[in-house]
């Protein structure tokens, strides 16, 4: 089948596509380089739609290279070259595509499609040339691999290959030219370590620092000064030399650093990265068609998996849904914030002045019980505007005003009179906080908003004995708050729209993920969390050993194990949770009398650290009494994904949240759960947890798995 007629029928499977033209111009080259093709990839649409790969658009640019190739065959023009719509190069594959599609031969011609088209520009009779001068990932990357030569914008803010961040392989020549290019141990870091450490972007220089670009030029004049140097190649002037390629010894050692760095962070749960580094590895004999028919089987097994489902389900939340967060009001009910109070002026009250402070640049005070916690305070917010400074991200303009805005005091009437918006982070204990919204109901205007930072709490019950409870909203953040998206914004019986809508106004403007949450214990993260984490206390408890109790959840690929995670968090505020939730529900999260003991005894966590890995603390392992019923990891797991499911299950009958959509959401961007699991519930499902201890699974068919 040729390729037109094997994109023409995959076009037939996505209708919808948003098509990418491919215009071909022509320009006469200065120094007398000859008469130059450049084909520009463009969907009509301006930056925020960038520039994809489905079908049709494949089409156009095969249809492009059509009109380019008989022009170099009879020798009218001297180069090709191939560029984006301004800010944006290619940012790959049409994801809404890649979930329509059902079976394996249809996810089949996806990656032929895409080789059969991309292999045309390095297979042209004069050299290609790629301007990545925007935007580029996945398939976009990849096409101008296939050429060449490159040249990059320094400008780029993000170029990478995604594809196993999302549970699939760079398909369409990533995995075979990148090695061939840029050598193994470079190309595999692009692959696969910037892809599962949360999907890292490389900037202009990086790309040219690493090789895959043979020259840098700054953004204004990007694509008329690559021209030049376009000439400058072709006429002989300029010759790219680029480093030979160790294909002995160091391509195998690059490969199994690959395996070691993803057993690290996926545990051999996804299959996406081992499978990419099985090309790489292949791709040592410089093979490149043997490479392509690699990627195209791999490409296929991954669309028709679990892992690429839960994936793009896992993009299509943090894209979409965060973006449109379900259950706000209306927007024009927001009042504008001009002000911002703090209480406190501990860590996290700090961090919460910063973040208020760059994004919405208004004043912003801290108060607390004596100057000298409000001074280092006040002292941490300077010490991190200065960092910025430092490393270049803000001008000496911007951190003079910055500096400016933000002030402490004592007296919550000076600070707060003019305020529009109050968050308090004080200690996490009911009556502290009660007392200190009634301090600032006192003295703050009557349409400010008082928000709590609490992470378990009752809003209601933190506002009901004010005038007006009607104006308490929980805002719960994570840690660290620079980092961690999610902003938990929970709704209290008496709390009115307007000021619902106000907070959901300013987390957009703090650029953090809003998820509407119901009054409820823990909310979401740390509700879940904690009966996660409670399961494998008890069993701890119970008799298993701890190693055996924390292997047992590596299957799930997790960012770190749960007694490392108790360390993070700190087994106080992870027994305060736990207690929070025992008096809710006492029949399902429990208190450990071990964890109590560590805490007792003021340990920091379960381990140490004195062979750079984590060992069990001695002192701990002393303070530890344990039953004798000893699980095996297969049971451990079991027992702990029971415990979750039955508890999602409940927060759902509770309406704690609208849908399993936003539990999936609230774990990605609050704690860091991994994309190809789509959070849990698609995990919950696939492994039959969901029926096992619901009855039903939590998502419909064909929602992060392949429609049936």
């Amino acid at each position: 089948m040729s390729t037109a007629e094997l994109l023409k029928g995959a076009a037939g499977l996505f209708p919808d596509e948003v098509v990418t033209s491919a215009h071909v111009r022509h320009l006469d080259l200065p120094g007398g380089a000859g008469r130059f093709a450049l084909i520009t990839l463009d969907n009509g649409l301006d930056h925020t739609k960038p520039t994809t790969f489905g079908p049709q658009s494949l089409a156009h640019l095969n249809t492009a290279i059509d009109q380019v190739e008989k022009e170099a065959a009879e020798g009218s023009i001297t180069g090709a070259g191939i560029t984006g719509k301004p800010f944006i190069f290619a940012v790959g594959a049409d994801l809404k595509g890649v979930e329509l599609l059902r079976t394996h031969e249809d996810a089949l011609a996806i990656g032929k499609g895409g080789h059969d088209v991309f292999k045309r520009l390095g297979a042209l009779a004069v050299p290609t040339f790629a301007y990545y001068n925007g935007a580029a990932m996945g398939g976009g990357v990849e096409a101008g691999l296939h050429c060449t030569y490159r040249t990059v914008s320094r400008a780029i803010p993000a170029f990478s290959l995604p594809e196993v961040f999302l549970g699939l392989v760079p398909g369409w020549g990533g995995c075979t030219l990148l090695p061939n290019l840029i050598g193994p141990e470079k190309a595999i870091s692009v692959i696969v370590e910037n892809s599962l450490n949360q999907n890292r972007q490389l900037k202009g220089a990086q790309v040219f620092e690493l090789g895959i670009a043979d020259a840098i030029f700054d953004g204004a004049d990007f694509l008329e000064r690559s021209l030049v140097w376009t000439a400058s190649v072709l006429t002989g002037e300029t010759v790219v030399e680029r480093a030979p390629i160790d294909r002995g010894q160091a391509w195998d050692a690059a490969v199994a650093h690959g395996r070691t760095v993803a057993d690290s962070k996926v545990h051999g749960a996804a299959p996406a990265a081992y499978r990419a580094l099985d090309i790489v590895a292949a791709a040592k004999d410089g093979n490149l068609q043997a490479g392509f028919d690699a990627e195209d089987r791999a490409l296929a097994d991954l669309i028709m998996g679990g892992e690429l489902r839960s994936g793009i389900y896992a993009f299509n939340l943090v894209q979409k849904r965060g973006k449109r967060p379900v259950g706000a009001p209306d927007r024009s009910l927001a009042r504008p914030v001009t002000k911002v109070g703090v209480v406190g002026a501990g860590l996290m009250a700090s961090q919460l002045a910063l973040l208020f402070l760059r994004r919405l640049e208004v004043p912003v005070v801290l108060t607390d019980i004596d100057q000298e916690r409000i001074d280092k305070g006040v002292g941490y917010v300077h010490a991190e505007i200065d960092k910025l400074l430092g490393k270049g991200r803000i001008g000496q303009d911007k951190a003079n005003r910055l500096r400016d805005l933000v002030t402490g005091v004592l007296d919550k009437a000076e600070g707060f009179s003019d305020a529009d918006f109050v968050i308090e982070a004080v200690f996490e204990e009911i009556g502290v906080k009660q007392q200190v919204f009634a301090e600032v109901e006192a003295v703050a205007p009557a349409h400010a908003i008082l928000a709590t930072n609490t992470s378990s709490l009752s809003v209601t019950e933190m506002a009901s004995k004010l005038k007006h409870p009607e104006r308490v909203v929980g805002f719960h953040f994570f840690n660290p708050v620079a980092v961690l998206p999610l902003l938990e914004i929970v709704r209290g019986e008496r709390t009115d729209d307007a000021s619902l809508a106000t907070a959901f106004a300013v987390a957009k403007q703090l650029k953090k993920t809003a998820v509407l949450v119901k009054d409820a214990p823990a909310f979401v993260v740390n509700r879940i969390l904690t009966r996660f984490m409670g399961e494998i206390q008890n069993v701890i408890d119970e008799g298993t050993p701890v190693a055996v109790a924390e292997r047992a959840v590596e299957p799930l690929g997790l960012p770190m194990s749960p007694l490392v995670l108790l360390e993070l968090v700190g087994p106080a505020i992870g027994l305060h949770v736990s207690e929070t939730l025992n008096r809710a529900f006492p029949d399902r999260f429990t208190v450990s009398e071990n964890l109590a003991a560590v805490v007792e005894a003021g340990k920091r966590g379960f381990y140490v650290y004195d062979s750079g890995k984590p060992e069990l603390d001695p002192e701990v392992a002393a303070l530890l009494r344990q039953g004798d019923t000893v699980l095996t990891e297969d049971g451990v797991r079991a027992r702990v994904l029971d415990a979750v499911a039955q508890e999602i299950g409940l927060m759902l009958q509770e309406g704690v949240v609208a849908e399993a959509q936003d539990v999936d959401l609230c774990l990605i961007t609050g704690a860091g759960w991994p994309f190809h699991l789509g959070g849990i519930t698609p995990y919950l499902d696939r492994e039959g947890v969901s029926e096992r201890v619901n009855g039903k699974p939590f998502l419909a068919p064909g929602v992060a798995s392949v429609p049936a």
